[in-house]
């Protein structure tokens, strides 16, 4: 007993006088951060610093440095207003200034949040007092009932009788533990010090999602765009990020998912580098992805979605290109009339090199292109997604199909030729494409045919060219208000 009263009596004066401060009245539990569940209460007012990583597919690493008080010795931690969406097996609380001493016991993540529903809810099998309000006199009668069901409505016993529908106000005499104004991640463990110290608590959560989206400007004459980068940030976490250091994670991390959904394929990585056109974002390799660091803190409040400026650059050259596209069914059939005003894509192409004011790696997003009209009001002529695109690539985009500019094609022979050796079939196949415009100007239209197996073409009216193994390509001039005609005759073996 000795030995007991000893180790009380050296416990430090200033704690005694805390102890004594409660008991007198002058202090209260909660002025220490303590709440009625002898917890230590951390909220935003805490916070230092936070720094936030997104990466695709809904993922984010959120890094929250609080200034914090704790107990020497064994403390129950109630880390407040942090990601709904928190994957709470990821979350690593670790102290920054005395992390001797410092070790973590037990976690529990608490995102049933207080709504009068889930109080309810927690109530079935409880007591609880139902006000009634007399319609003419106004007085208030108070009853005690006992919530036996909540689906669909609630049901009450109330003395003698079951109620259902019951109009009354309900009183609660407290609220469940387990419910929580904001989610809360509640942590036991022990601290080495009493002193004030910087935690810093990272965790992976959902909800924090961010996309390339660009906007292209075309020229009057379809021979240059602008082209504008943005960074689309979306928050749907259940928390807001004040004044958040910023980073953002080009690529798609893999992450281990239920045995059930499928995986999506990886693709490469790339990002923006080094370039005069990048304005607010900093990018460097990290791994095999590429990491931008926005050059200043930004709130990223809950339900926003927000818009950083990422490139901007003028003067890009770019084609135009008119596409006619058939399909490879064609050459194993007799079809006879495939089809008149047929549509006839409409295509914008630009090289990402220096030497047409771009070359920079460029995420993936959606490209949307205007054009003036002649009033000079911005009008919208289409939109295309990109892959991740590497500098000294190609950048196409099908910006729709042509309004003026049709076909007509018909197979105008079909007849089976000799096979031999390792073909079972065989087959020549004769067509004819007019091609029509009914613009002011001539127009070139690249026509692709997608032919199956060993093919050799026989005859044609136009020069083609043998673009991959199974397609041939023609590219025709078409004068104003007029039309051109290709036909040709091809074999086909397999």
């Amino acid at each position: 007993m000795k030995f007991f009263i000893t180790k009380t009596i050296s416990v430090s004066i200033a704690t005694a006088s805390i102890i004594a401060n409660i008991l007198a009245g002058s202090i209260s539990a909660a002025d220490l951060g303590i709440d009625s569940r002898g917890e230590i209460i951390s909220s935003l007012d805490d916070q230092r610093e936070v720094a936030v990583t997104i990466y695709n597919e809904q993922l984010a690493l959120v890094k929250d440095l609080r200034s914090i008080q704790l107990k020497n010795g064994f403390n129950k931690l109630a880390f407040r207003e942090v990601s709904a969406q928190m994957k709470p097996e990821t979350a690593l609380l670790r102290s920054i200034d005395y992390p001797k001493g410092f070790s973590l016991l037990e976690q529990n993540f608490d995102f049933d949040l207080l709504t009068p529903q889930k109080l309810l809810e927690k109530y079935v099998g409880k007591k609880v007092r139902i006000v009634n309000v007399h319609p003419t006199t106004g007085a208030e009668k108070i009853e005690d009932a006992i919530v036996l069901s909540v689906n669909n409505g609630v049901v009450l016993k109330m003395d003698d009788r079951i109620e259902t529908g019951y109009p009354g106000r309900i009183i609660y005499d407290e609220v469940p533990k387990n419910l929580r104004d904001r989610p809360t991640l509640v942590i036991s463990l022990n601290s080495g010090t009493s002193k004030q110290q910087a935690l810093q608590l990272s965790y992976l959560t959902g909800g924090l999602a961010w996309k390339a989206d660009y906007v292209a400007e075309l020229d009057k004459d379809d021979k240059f765009i602008d082209l504008t980068g943005w960074v689309t940030l979306t928050n749907q976490s259940g928390t807001t990020y004040k004044n958040a250091k910023l980073q953002l994670v080009a690529g798609d991390v893999n992450q281990v998912r239920p045995a059930f959904q499928l995986q999506k394929r990886r693709s490469e990585i790339y990002a923006l580098e080094k370039s005069a056109v990048a304005s607010s974002v900093i990018e460097e390799g990290l791994f095999e992805y590429h990491l931008y660091t926005l050059q200043r803190p930004t709130t990223i409040a809950n339900n926003q979605t927000k818009q950083v400026s990422l490139l901007s650059a003028t003067k890009i050259p770019v084609t135009k290109q008119f596409l006619l596209k058939g399909h490879d069914h064609y050459y194993r059939s007799s079809y006879g009339n495939l089809g008149t005003k047929l549509k006839v894509g409409v295509f914008v192409e630009f090289e990402n090199k220096e030497a047409s004011n771009l070359g920079l790696p460029l995420p993936k997003g959606i490209v949307r292109v205007y054009k003036n009209d002649k009033s000079g009001n911005a009008q919208f002529v289409g939109e295309d997604s990109i892959d991740h695109t590497p500098k000294n690539e190609e950048v196409r985009l099908k910006l729709g199909d042509a309004f003026d500019i049709t076909a007509d094609k018909k197979q105008t022979n079909f007849k089976k030729a000799t096979a031999f050796g390792k073909y079972n079939y065989a087959y020549t196949s004769s067509f004819e494409i007019i091609l029509k415009n009914a613009k002011d100007e001539v127009v070139e239209v690249v026509v692709h045919e997608p032919i199956p197996g060993d093919w050799k073409m026989q005859e044609s009216s136009h020069k083609h060219k043998k673009v991959a193994a199974g397609t041939a390509e023609w590219k025709i001039k078409v004068p104003a208000d007029g039309e051109a005609t290709l036909s040709y005759e091809v074999l086909v073996r397999y």
